[in-house]
């Protein structure tokens, strides 16, 4: 499916058609409280659910609605999302303020998460809320600041398909236990650092540990001899980690999972595979 979302973004009506048309794809609206049917039609595009009188528009409990943008605000962002522009550049092509930008750009990353195969479950524990998303409310903290708990993700990759794994049960600590003990290579890219083969696993990572620092993954003997493939998921995910300026702990999981939506997507058009996913409704996980 192609879209012609420029088209589309010219007229406030037109962007908001458009968004309805993934919000509603049978055609007819539905509350999202009690998902009856019908509705009464109000001013500014707003509905009147005729069940629970539940007063609702087409964003009303969905990722979208999170951010405060306009669907045809909306619309110019995933476009530049899609083309991999900072969020300072969609504050700057939107004419809103960076804060604005930068948590619309999160609730695409956490769309994105939540359609992915562990997302319900990485999102309904402990990561879910450090990542600020809470009982179907985002509740960012800063980008900087350090999570309670370091997550480790196993990377799987079979016939060009990538699953990035969230591993629960396995810790920083793990990784240097295994390097330490098990002879287990470790490289680094900066704070972010990832093993050789391990098991399954093309690579296990990690970001942001300070138990993982330089002078200990790098001791004498035993300094880093990875020799990652050319081809597949890592090197193309490493390549472009790079060029995400100062990732940090609480970003790297939804910049990993952004990856990896790329990678399986690389071959499609995104941009209406995004705009389905922003559309989604919001999971309730409490």
């Amino acid at each position: 499916m192609t879209l012609d979302l420029e088209r589309h973004a010219k007229s406030d009506e037109s962007a908001r058609r458009l968004i309805e048309r993934f919000c509603w794809p049978a055609g007819r609206p539905r509350c999202p409280r009690c998902a009856h049917a019908k509705a009464y039609v109000l001013a500014q595009g707003r509905l009147r659910c005729a069940g629970c009188r539940y007063t609702y528009h087409a964003l009303t409990g969905r990722f979208a609605g999170l951010a405060g943008l306009s669907p045809r605000q909306w619309l110019r962002l995933l476009t530049l999302f899609a083309a991999k522009e900072t969020a300072h550049a969609m504050a700057a092509a939107l004419a809103v303020a960076y804060n604005t930008a930068y948590k619309a750009a999160t609730v695409t990353r956490l769309a994105i998460l939540a359609d992915s195969l562990d997302g319900l479950a990485v999102l309904g524990g402990p990561l879910g809320r450090e990542l600020g998303f809470a009982g179907g409310v985002l509740r960012p903290k800063p980008a900087d600041a350090p999570l309670a708990a370091v997550p480790v993700f196993g990377i799987l990759e079979r016939e060009g398909t990538v699953f990035v794994d969230y591993l629960p049960d396995m810790t920083p600590g793990d990784l240097l236990h295994f390097n330490l003990r098990f002879s287990l290579p470790l490289s680094r890219l900066g704070a972010i650092v990832y093993s050789d083969r391990y098991q399954r696993y093309q690579t296990l990572v990690t970001c942001g540990s300070d138990l993982l620092a330089r002078r200990i993954v790098e001791v004498a003997g035993r300094v880093p001899a990875v020799e990652p493939r050319r081809e597949g998921f890592w090197p193309y995910a490493r390549e472009r980690l790079v060029r995400f300026h100062g990732v940090t702990a609480r970003k790297f999981p939804l910049y990993l999972k952004e990856l990896e939506f790329r990678y399986n997507h690389r071959e499609d058009d995104i941009l209406p595979i995004l705009l389905e996913k922003v559309c989604a409704v919001v999971p309730d996980l409490d």
